[in-house]
């Protein structure tokens, strides 16, 4: 569970690129460079919101120690979909788990879908799946709106919405980062709720590409952070049902529990 939480709380960056080109290749809407101000770089990002219908990538999540700069990072395929009726989905199959320098077959799969949170975990021959209810019936899972979803980022967001809740700021580029983008730096407003949970947001944009290459987060503390680096992205290539299906492991030995919301 703490390993899609901690995705989740990243995945609205997963979407912040800014001018995002429609599924039959509109032209981008607000462009944006490296010499884009903050404010320009935020009305993209609101353009991406209005264009993004859905998206795949592969992604490489890291969960650092700062203290001893040791971490894990899970590798896989990542689904979005922003549902006709308004709520969302998402489906996120790690399938390689990164310790230092050696590397292992684990199978973590998530789909929330319908208000459920799916949970899939096979490691050493153990199979197991919780079924959490995260939202009640009829609610909609609103993955995107800012200030009262699990997001550090918004997409489709007024600026002047954004700047409610952080200081944001553009930092020149330096030498370990992602070639040619744009770096920004987001720190939570005192006592907005962000500021309980992170201490920083950085997010590096391509504006080649219109999304972004890297997302990392530090929490309040400054303890631990998580990297995020996103390839192989595609932008509204029409996912569908098939894309956040699971097949059937009934009667193949896995342990299975539900956990309905409590009244």
């Amino acid at each position: 569970m703490r390993l899609v939480i901690s995705l989740v709380s990243v995945f609205c960056v997963v979407m912040c690129g800014a001018a995002l080109r429609a599924a039959d290749n509109a032209p981008v809407t607000r462009g944006i460079s490296q010499a884009s101000s903050v404010d320009e770089v935020l009305d993209g990002l609101q353009a991406a919101g209005d264009n993004l219908k859905d998206f795949t990538a592969t992604a490489r999540m890291s969960d650092i120690n700062n203290a001893t700069g040791e971490g894990t990072t899970h590798v896989g395929d990542v689904a979005f979909q922003k549902k006709p009726a308004g709520d969302a989905r998402f489906k996120i199959d790690f399938n390689r788990e990164i310790v230092g320098d050696k590397a292992f077959p684990r199978s973590h799969v998530y789909v929330l879908d319908n208000g459920w949170l799916i949970e899939r975990d096979q490691d050493h021959g153990q199979k197991s799946e919780v079924r959490r209810q995260v939202v009640k019936p009829g609610e909609k899972v609103e993955l995107l709106k800012l200030g009262s979803g699990p997001f550090p980022l918004p997409i489709g967001q007024k600026k002047e919405d954004v700047k409610n809740l952080f200081d944001v700021k553009k930092l020149d580029p330096v030498k370990d980062d992602p070639a040619g983008t744009i770096h920004l730096m987001l720190t939570p407003k005192p006592k907005t709720e962000y500021a309980k949970k992170f201490q920083s947001v950085e997010v590096w944009v391509d504006p080649a590409t219109s999304m972004p290459k890297r997302i990392d987060t530090t929490d309040v503390t400054g303890n631990s952070s998580k990297s995020t680096e996103l390839q192989d992205m595609k932008i509204n290539p029409g996912v569908g049902d098939k894309d956040f299906a699971l097949p059937s492991i009934e009667g193949q030995g896995w342990n299975q529990v539900e956990e309905p919301l409590k009244n």
